[in-house]
């Protein structure tokens, strides 16, 4: 009994560390996040400030996420060379400047730079969120900590759907930027209690590497925000210029895809002969990490597309409120947030491949019954029911494709899954927002000319007066000022607006629809994933190759 007793292991007690670094992190992901979902909200105020339509606005976030997944490569480096507490709190300082600016723009491009600033620097930012957690978190600590990370994304939409909707509605849009200025100070100052960890000096950047990274993205970039206002293939009169009569935003996207192509060409060429890559492909190596990765960028376009298009059609299309936007949210965002929180609860019971196609088919029942259902009257049960439905199946997909990444890699690789999470995660979701703008307003631009030429009390010489050329989401009142200038009659003016009110709402229906469907084909890519194996993630988040 007694060799027993001595053959024993001794029973040993986690320290519980102090949460403030999770303070830190969780405040800062909100920073980073409230900032996107303020100009989503804010859309309405936006629109009418600046003088410029609602589609400028998704440009603008466009911009942002992606200048953010064009450096988040060179961010993880960046940190993990000159130590992730220093290149976290420049950041931190530049971001709260970019919001200044976005506070105090006076044109779409000052907001379109502002955004696409506010974007290249949390590229910084994320990586070290997750350098901060591994540093000073270990064990069951560790794996909440991760938690609170993922569900700080839809806290803040949260937020920014009460604190920015208010103040859309009463102060002014502007404010709501100056608040994230004044978190920014905050997250500065809490941050010199964060634990520093060393630099790797020693680590090589591949600047090769990391240009054709973001000259590529930069490239999609400019090519899906440019589809609706330069034309998908003929050039529009706005399009800053054309080649032999194409616009130049499927040029741009061809050339991006290209530049991909190149940026894994040399990635390869660089692994071959043993030198350091900016991203190292053993991350991509399984089929399982490669359809985890097409997993996330599937829910990702959906779960974006989504949550623009809403906004879109409660604030231009019903003609509500910022802050009448934000309550109508709310069960989505909050269902988001308690999925992405209570998913992981389901990952010693079942296997991530069960969960993912189980959240897919949730996802598009969610979206289909918004599509089937919606009307002018937001507040009936079953919008409200589809609005939960969709956001419990996003957050937990969302939630599990991250977790998965993190802990189906080598942890010599985990600062590459997290910047490839990142990376992924930005661009998916800022292609969501370009496709769906596109594709909702061609159904909307369809839809008129067929409902116009179907009318016979609009003849073709009042049709000729209205540019159907540029048809866009505008209110009720827009489009009457618009036909005022005209020739028509009252009653024409009148039968104008029941066409136009009928081909928003089906524009949008086909669109949720649309999404749906793409929904349900991700149920393929969520079959090949990996299963759950826990571990805690290493400080130092890359290989250094």
């Amino acid at each position: 009994m007694s060799a027993q007793s001595k053959s024993t292991p001794p029973v040993t007690r986690e320290i519980t560390a102090s949460w403030l670094p999770l303070i830190v992190v969780v405040l800062t992901q909100i920073q980073a996040s409230f900032a996107v979902n303020a100009l989503t909200v804010s859309m309405g105020g936006i629109t009418a400030d600046l003088d410029t339509p609602a589609t400028s606005v998704g440009t603008a976030i466009t911009a942002g996420t992606f200048a953010m997944a064009a450096f988040i490569l060179l961010g993880a480096k960046v940190g993990a060379k000159f130590g992730s507490r220093r290149v976290f709190q420049i950041a931190v300082v530049i971001h709260g400047l970019a919001m200044a600016a976005v506070a105090l723009s006076v044109s779409p491009i000052m907001l379109f730079v502002a955004q696409a600033a506010s974007g290249a620097v949390i590229a910084l930012i994320a990586p070290a969120l997750v350098v901060f957690i591994a540093a000073n978190f270990k064990g069951e600590q560790q794996a909440k900590s991760i938690g609170f990370l993922a569900a700080a994304i839809p806290a803040a939409g949260v937020l920014a759907l009460l604190i920015a909707g208010t103040f859309a509605s009463t102060i002014g849009w502007r404010y709501s930027f100056a608040l994230v200025v004044a978190l920014a100070a905050v997250n500065f100052i809490l941050s010199f209690r964060l634990k520093i960890v060393p630099a790797q000096s020693e680590i090589v950047i591949d600047w090769v590497g990391a240009l054709l990274a973001a000259g590529s993205i930069i490239l999609l970039s400019f090519g899906f925000s440019g589809l609706n206002s330069w034309g998908v293939v003929l050039a529009t009169p706005a399009a800053p210029f054309s080649i032999l009569g194409v616009s130049p935003a499927p040029l741009l996207i061809i050339l991006g895809i290209i530049g991909g192509q190149a940026f894994f060409l040399w990635l390869r060429k660089r692994k071959t002969e043993g030198k350091p890559q900016i991203f190292d492909l053993d991350v991509l190596k399984s089929g399982s990490e490669k359809a985890t990765t097409f997993a996330m960028a599937a829910m990702l376009f959906v779960g974006t597309a989504a949550n623009f298009l809403i906004p879109l059609y409660i604030q231009i299309v019903q003609g509500r409120s910022s802050f009448q936007t934000s309550i109508a949210i709310i069960p989505y965002t909050l269902s988001i947030f308690i999925a992405s929180t209570l998913v992981a609860n389901l990952y010693k019971r079942f296997a991530p491949r069960h969960i993912g196609r189980v959240g897919f088919v949730v996802v598009a029942l969610g979206l289909s019954i918004l599509a089937f259902t919606i009307r002018n009257e937001w507040e009936q049960g079953f919008v409200i029911a589809g609005l939960i439905i969709l956001g419990l199946g996003q957050g937990a997909i969302v939630a599990l494709v991250f977790n998965t990444l993190l802990s189906a890699s080598p942890k010599n690789l985990a600062g590459d899954v997290g910047a490839w999470r990142g990376l992924v995660h930005n661009i998916s979701g800022s292609i969501g927002i370009a496709v769906a703008s596109v594709f909702a307003v061609g159904m909307l631009s369809s839809i008129i000319a067929a409902g116009v030429a179907s009318s016979p009390n609009l003849p073709p010489e009042l049709v000729a007066q209205v540019p159907l050329d540029s048809v866009n989401f505008v209110t009720n009142d827009h489009l009457k000022g618009v036909l005022e200038q005209t020739t028509a009659s009252p009653a024409q003016v009148d039968e104008a607006v029941a066409i136009n009110e009928d081909a928003r709402l089906r524009a949008l229906q086909i669109s949720l629809l649309g999404l749906a469907g793409i929904a349900l084909l991700a149920i393929v890519p969520a079959g090949r994933m990996p299963g759950y194996r826990p571990g805690d993630i290493p400080e130092v988040l890359s290989s250094g190759k």
